[in-house]
């Protein structure tokens, strides 16, 4: 009787799917609560700290945290599941990517307010004008979810994917591009980082907007269930495909990175940081011992023209001979032919100096914008209007390497530093990184910066050497990993081994041809088909 009567209340018991799509099936809602928008503004700054924690301390500081970044995009899709009208999603998107790129580059502020002399409140409004902006890509994708998403789940996580991703690119193609933090580099170390060679940062974008979303659709039917083995076999997939390399050993590199640690604000000071930075860096450029010596972002911040009588031959004549090279950052031009921010390649034997003028240039910091003169005439910032470098110039040849020059955040644009890999024999076998990101101070820039490198490293399987003038001054290997690194915000010399690599991965076979045509096409196909189905089925407009 006993055993009948709990087989009785077994049976009585709804099964795991039907419990999930009774109780965590959104219901769509006519008007947004308090609740509603405060998931979404917390999810937004949670999705901020997942590209880089700032909380931990000693080598967790400033780690990527791949399943927050899933948790916190999974609640947005989860809200926007409760959206009746399009109007709703645009706005919950809106402040969703809002407070995600406050929480990414705040520390605009400093650069802006501190070094820049821009007044506090103007400073405030300058930055989250601009998230606004750039927020407003993420709205219309989140609107545009609201309106197309078909009923299956599955296809909804495809379509949100692929709405996301354009919203992405957008902030890669429009107005110069800043796709500053995009979410795809919080899945450094994560089980979708094997992807990196074959898809590249956007791509993964992609896959883990797909998996958000699948999260946050939990409980709308329950054959979803059966999403979960795709889902472990996505992750399990990535997690493998990291172990393989499509790269070989092109030798070793002995080399020196200079991390100067000059005050932003007297760098170019006549009495204090510039003499500094002169008889620093002058005397590591003659005392360097490796094969070769790299210096920072306008390490020497004058052109070699205003440069102290002397020094800049006495530069040159010291890797005239030998057997050691240098790659320095320094403004080039003239006022005619105009200024360029750039690396100087310096080795024995050859006619004239290596040049590299930097290609991606930043809006009102090396140039200005048509109609915002006004602005710059606001702050107190020097050298704000470069010329801009051509697209794949040829890299240093060094000893047996090919060393490939990228300035500042010119490492943000894979698919740029892309265009040197259409072919094996002359792409580059080490990248190059120099920076100064004293602009911002002290502040988790840093490791944003720091974890862009490591991406393009994964992409290329290419090591990446990173001087910079307050750090991450660091060695990373063609897998991503920091292998040698120098305290930051101090003042000293990175000695090191880098090996380079040869060998073109998928991801740089197809984005040297291409660019980013086959993400745009697969965004652009998805939210199409989405399009034509929800026409034909005359839910368009419901």
């Amino acid at each position: 009787m006993a055993r009948d009567s709990i087989h009785s209340m077994m049976s009585a018991l709804p099964t795991l799917p039907a419990l999930l799509e009774h109780i965590g099936h959104p219901q769509p809602r006519k008007g947004l609560s308090f609740l509603d928008i405060a998931i979404v503004l917390i999810a937004g700054c949670a999705h901020a700290l997942s590209v880089a924690w700032p909380f931990s301390s000693g080598l967790a500081q400033g780690q990527p945290v791949w399943w927050l970044q899933l948790l916190a995009l999974a609640a947005l899709v989860r809200s926007l599941e409760r959206c009746a009208r399009f109007k709703q999603g645009l706005l919950l998107g809106w402040l969703f990517a809002t407070a995600w790129l406050c929480g990414i580059f705040w520390w605009l502020f400093i650069s802006l307010h501190v070094y820049g002399g821009l007044a506090a409140p103007l400073t405030v409004l300058a930055v989250l004008g601009l998230a606004i902006f750039l927020a407003s890509y993420y709205a219309v994708a989140c609107a545009a979810y609201v309106r197309l998403a078909p009923l299956g789940q599955t296809r909804r996580a495809i379509v949100f994917a692929a709405l996301w991703l354009l919203a992405e690119l957008a902030r890669v193609e429009f107005f110069t591009g800043f796709p500053w933090g995009a979410a795809g580099y919080a899945h450094l170390d994560g089980w979708l980082d094997g992807y990196a060679r074959w898809i590249g940062v956007h791509g993964i974008t992609f896959l883990a907007a797909f998996l958000a979303a699948s999260l946050g659709g939990l409980g709308r039917s329950r054959r979803q269930l059966f999403m979960f083995p795709v889902l472990a076999a996505l992750m399990v997939a990535g997690a493998l495909a990291a172990g393989k390399q499509t790269s070989t050993p092109a030798g070793s590199l002995q080399v020196t990175l200079l991390q100067g640690n000059i005050a932003q604000d007297e760098k170019f000071q006549p009495g204090t940081g510039l003499p500094t930075a002169l008889r620093w860096y002058g005397e590591q450029l003659q005392g360097a011992r490796t094969s070769l010596v790299v210096a920072p972002e306008t390490s020497l911040p004058l052109l070699p023209q205003q440069l102290p009588e002397g020094y800049w031959r006495a530069v040159q004549a010291r890797f005239a001979s030998g057997q050691q090279a240098a790659l320095i950052g320094m403004p080039l031009g003239s006022y005619s032919a105009g200024y360029a921010n750039s690396a100087v390649g310096l080795k024995p034997g050859q006619v004239q100096p290596f040049r590299f003028d930097k290609h991606h240039l930043v809006p009102f910091g090396e140039f200005v914008p048509p109609g915002f003169r006004w602005f710059i005439n606001l702050m107190n910032i020097p050298l704000g209007d470069f010329r801009r470098g051509p697209l794949g110039q040829p890299s240093f040849d060094w000893q047996g390497q090919r060393l490939a020059p990228n300035i500042c955040y010119e490492d943000l644009f894979g698919e740029e530093l892309g265009a040197s890999f259409t072919d094996a024999a002359t792409a580059p076998t080490v990248l190059v990184n120099l920076s100064n990101i004293g602009w911002f101070g002290n502040t988790i820039a840093i490791d944003q910066h720091l974890a862009i490198s490591r991406m393009r490293a994964l992409e290329f399987e290419r090591p990446m050497l990173r001087a910079t003038n307050t750090g991450a001054t660091v060695i990373i290997d063609h897998r991503g990993k920091v292998t040698h690194e120098l305290p930051r915000h101090t003042r000293g010399a990175l000695v090191g081994e880098v090996e380079g690599r040869n060998g073109i991965t998928p991801y740089a076979w197809w984005v040297s041809r291409y660019g980013l045509w086959p993400l745009w096409a697969l965004g652009l196909g998805v939210a199409a088909l989405a399009l034509v189905f929800r026409l034909r089925s005359g839910r368009l407009l419901a």
